[in-house]
Parts: structure tokens; sequence; C-alpha cells
């Protein structure tokens, strides 16, 4: 037989060896399977993840085996559908009324335009009911009529709530953070963090998401003998935004921002017009940045510039003489630079992750929600509990697979294919860098226990029905035992898609795994340990 017959007839083998030898390459070299085309920032999180993980291998670990903190909350709201507006009126309009007949913050109400035409209405209050949304509808002069009103969030503050809290944590400096949405009767916003070992904790980590983060700048100043509050910066009027800084020369922790044009303009012709540029300067004196405290009932008239974050003070101070002349003479809008001054390192870098990252559209619901956390040392532990098991697993089931042949030329090619598949898996799971937790390393066990079924199945349909030496008489059994796991395969596929649809948590992990392995086990390994028990059992 010549080679090319010989490749033709154990091509299946050699596709197995292929992918075996394909999978080791992603597992085991440095950078993996796409280096070359990664670019520059994906190499050095890949080498800071293979650092973190001893660099052994390529494989990334989730919470479970490396060790972070998940916190998952639905979003609070409710919202009422097919909202009909009258003919004066406008999305703005109608949040105002709303806001204002349930007193609460016009930054808690949202109308959007829904693809029907109607409009929705949500407010993301917690104490705010069906019923109270309902009767503010009614009373509301802008809203002509509507639909049922729900508890719960429409999709497009879901979507906006997950891209926010992705910026938040990737503004922070969250390497490897996640932001996903869980499907179910109540759906949730899922956050995981990894442990890198610097990171936050599960209390900050809740902090960071607790807080809304909208941020304003409001003038208090004076005007017919008494002191008046007006926003005159929000998030939308800055062009550009630092990170948090300290000046040791004057003590100053503060974020260097820049205005857009626009918002330039208008901001220098306020401060002007409010005083701020001329008997306000050096005029505040309402905040003891020692004590904390605001003082806002004082006698005398102050011009305050008030940093605002989700309607709390966190700093009040007046306007620099330097920045105020440059308002009067009309040089501030060419170049409207300044510092956002607050009290300590803490809220710059707050201030400084609010104002990059945006404000959450809607709160969460931590009343309502879950959280799982694990240190590194007892993530390292599992990995040792997981290696251990699988290795177990192995051993046990290649002792039952030999006592029940006590023939090696059947048991040995059985377990080797087995492991094949687990190989295979790994290298497929480092390829697309899919973080491995204990969920998908019990659909790995899993993995094995199907796969030496569908192969006892294969051996025991080729040799339990006598001779077996003609090649013919073998492919026919093997066929029929083919036909056989292939059906509870596609049995298995069935079952667990939904699962793997389904956002479930860990279950999507384990029915992901199981379903590639069966797939691999199918259109690999399966019909490659045929050719190999046809070569070992037949006259060839």
């Amino acid at each position: 037989m010549n080679v090319k017959d010989t490749i033709v007839s154990n091509w299946r083998v050699l596709l197995l060896l292929v992918f075996v030898a394909f999978a080791l390459f992603a597992l085991f070299v440095p950078g993996g399977v796409f280096a070359e085309q990664s670019t520059a920032d994906e190499q050095a999180a890949n080498e800071s993840v293979q650092a973190d993980d001893g660099g052994l291998t390529n494989l990334v670990y989730g919470l479970g085996l490396d060790g972070g903190t998940r916190i998952s909350a639905p979003v609070v709201g409710v919202t009422a559908e097919n909202v009909e507006l009258t003919d004066s009126a406008d999305p703005g309009t109608l949040e105002s009324d709303v806001a204002a007949e349930l007193d609460v913050e016009a930054t808690d109400v949202r109308v959007e335009r829904a693809d029907d035409g109607s409009y929705t209405a949500e407010v993301f209050v917690k104490n705010v009911s069906t019923d109270d949304l309902a009767g503010a509808l009614d009373s509301a002069d802008s809203a002509a009529d509507h639909g049922e009103v729900r508890d719960g969030v429409t999709q497009s503050t879901r979507d906006d709530t997950v891209q926010a809290i992705d910026s938040k944590i990737n503004e922070a400096g969250l390497s490897g953070g996640d932001v996903s949405e869980r499907s179910g009767t109540t759906p949730q916003i899922v956050v995981e963090v990894p442990d890198r070992g610097d990171d936050m904790n599960e209390q900050e980590l809740r902090e960071l998401l607790t807080e809304r983060g909208v941020v304003t700048v409001v003038a208090y100043y004076p005007e017919n003998g008494t002191q008046v509050n007006e926003t005159v910066l929000e998030r939308d009027d800055f062009e550009s935004i630092g990170f948090a800084s300290y000046d040791e020369q004057r003590d100053q922790h503060y974020v260097s921002v820049t205005l857009t044009d626009e918002a330039a303009s208008e901001y220098q012709s306020k401060m002007n017009e409010y005083g701020f540029t001329g008997e306000g300067v050096g005029q505040c004196q309402i905040h003891d940045r020692q004590a904390g405290e605001f003082d806002f009932d004082h006698e005398g008239d102050r011009w305050c510039l008030v940093t605002e974050v989700d309607g709390e003070p966190v700093d009040a101070h007046s306007m620099g003489g330097d920045l105020a002349r440059g308002m009067q003479d009309g040089t501030f809008e060419n170049d409207p630079s300044f510092r956002m001054i607050v009290p300590s390192q803490e809220d710059a870098y707050s201030l400084s992750v609010n104002l990059r990252a945006g404000s959450l559209p809607a709160p969460l619901d931590f009343e309502k929600g879950e959280v799982f956390s694990i240190t590194p040392a007892l993530a390292d532990d599992y990995k040792i509990y997981s290696l251990f098991i699988g290795l177990l697993s192995v051993l046990t089931v290649s002792g039952v697979v030999y006592l029940r042949y006590t023939n090696a030329r059947v048991a040995a090619p059985m377990i080797l294919t087995a492991l094949s598949e687990v190989v295979i898996l790994l290298g497929f799971v480092a390829l697309i860098r899919m973080p491995l937790d204990l969920s998908h390393i019990a659909g790995f066990i899993a993995v094995v226990g199907t796969g030496v079924d569908d192969l006892v199945i294969i051996a025991d349909e080729v040799m339990d029905e006598g001779d077996v030496s003609s090649r013919r008489v073998f492919e026919s059994r093997f066929r029929k035992a083919f036909w056989v796991i292939g059906a509870a395969a596609a049995t298995t596929i069935i079952a667990m898609s939904p699962l793997a649809v389904l956002s479930l948590g860990d279950l999507q992990g384990f029915a992901i795994v199981t379903i590639l392995g069966v797939l691999v086990g199918v259109l690999v390994t399966r019909p490659a340990y045929g050719d190999i028990l046809e070569h070992l059992l037949t006259d060839r």
C-alpha cells in the first residue's frame, strides 16, 4: 500500500491527530494560535493573564478557579407601555410632569419612543409602585393615555445599564471585568470582576455599582436677597476629562476637565451674569472639608460652585481669580479648561470614573440580587481539586474499561481517544480565551463519561456478534453502532441547547462544554476510534 492509499484509508485517524496537535499548540505555545494577528493591547493582556496563572498554559480561569467577585441584581424601575402624548407635549415635558407628580428627581424618569411609534415611561425609584406611575400619568397634562404599567424596565434601559457599568469597571482599572445580562422572569445585570491581586473587594465593587454617577456642577449664588441654585454643568458639557490628581503645592485633589465650545460659552456667560467673576470671587466658605459638612443655612451672600454626585454635594468652592479674569475678558471660551476640586483622593477618583464612564440610567436592586465572592487562595485549592478529580475520573474509567474487555488492544485506544477529546476541548477553550470555571470542569468530566460510553457501544457492537475479521462485517456493525451514538448525541444537544442559549449562570458553561464535547466526539474522535479498532481487529 502506497502513501496515498495509507492516507486515504486512515484519514479519520490523521484528522484526529491534526486536531490534537492544533489543540496542544493553542494550549502551550506562548501567545496562542493567533498571536501575530492580535493587537499590542491584547498581547499585553494575554501575557498578564499567563503570568498570573503561572505561564504553563494559555488557559484563562474564571472566578471559581482564579478568585474574584460576581454581583447580579435586577434594575430598579417600573414601566408604562404605549404612552400617548398630547399634541403640545414632548418626552421632556412628560418627564418633568411625571417627576413633579411623584416628587422624584427628573433624572429618575425616562420617556422614550418605541418602535411602534408610541412611548414608554420609566421611573427608576425603588418605592414607586405601578399604581403610583399609573396615577402620575393619569394626572399629567402632557399624557393623553397609557397602556399596561408593569414592574421592571425596558430592554433599552438594560442595554444602556450594561454599557455604563462596563465603562465604569474599565475606567476603574478592573482588568478582566465582564458585564452581561442574565435573562429570566426577572432579568438581572451580572458583573464579574476577577481578582488580580490589587483590584477592589466585594464591598468596593458594590459601592461602585451603587453610585448612579450623575455628576453636576451647581451654581449657588444670591438673587434678590435669597440664595438660589442652578445647574450650570452636566456630563455632556465636558469634552475631555482627566484622571484623579493631586497638587502638593496647593494641597488640592482635583480632576482636570475641558468643556465643549458650546458649553464653555454658556458657562462663561452665566458666571459673569451671576456675579461669580466679580464680587463673588473667593466668596464661598460653606464647606468644612475637615468635618465634611456643608453650611447652606448661613448669613450673608455666597457664590459657590457645588459639585454634586447623585444629588449629594461633594465639594463647594469659589471662583478663582485667574479663572474669573479669563471669563471677564472673554478668553476662557478659547481654552475652557479648569480643575474640579474635591476634598480627597478617593473623591477625585470617584469623580473621574463617574465623569469618564457616564451615569447609570437606573440603579440596581441589591436586595433582590446575589453576590458570589471567592479568594484567590481558595480558588487555587479548587484548581488542585479539579485536577485531582479529573485524573481520578480518567483512572477510574480506564480501570473499568480494562476489566470489561481484558484486552489492551481494545481498552488502550478507547482511553486515549477519550482523553484526546478533552485535549481538543481544552485547546479550543484556550483558543477563544473562554474563562474556565467549575461548571466547565464538570462539563469536561461529563464529556469523558459520555465519550467512553459511546466508545463502549462501538466496541460491543462490533465484537459481541462473533468473528469480526472481515472488513465488510466490521463496517456494517460499526455503522449500526454509529447510528445509535449519533441519535444519542442529537438528543443530548437538543436537551442542552436551551441551557447553552439562556443566561442561566453556571448551567450555561456546563451545557456549552457538554455540547462541544459531543460534537467533537461524533465528528472526530468516534470515527477515528472506529478506524483504529478496524485496523486492530480485521484482516486488512
